[in-house]
């Protein structure tokens, strides 16, 4: 199996919980791998009428969907804290 197909192969989690954050939307989309779940979320913010775009994925694993979760949220905010409005460009 390739690299990327252990990457980004894996199946997303069935729900995608949503927070809101500085202005910026995050949801948590953490990939499901055997037992565990790769960190992952989409990072979106409205500018101008436009809705701009991040997805953000970690080599993270986390057991548990509620633990992934938690971690998708916390990683997507240590994210906008350092990066803000750069994330997108």
């Amino acid at each position: 199996m390739s690299i990327l197909k252990k990457l980004f192969g894996g199946r997303p989690a069935p729900e995608a919980p949503t927070e809101t954050y500085e202005g910026f939307r995050i949801s948590a989309t953490p990939v499901a791998e055997g037992n565990t779940y790769r960190v992952s979320a989409l990072i979106e913010k409205d500018v101008d009428g436009e809705t701009l775009s991040h997805r953000l994925i970690r080599a993270d694993t986390v057991q548990g969907l509620e633990e992934a979760q938690k971690a998708c949220f916390r990683k997507a905010k240590q994210v906008i804290d350092e990066q803000g409005e750069r994330i997108f460009r």
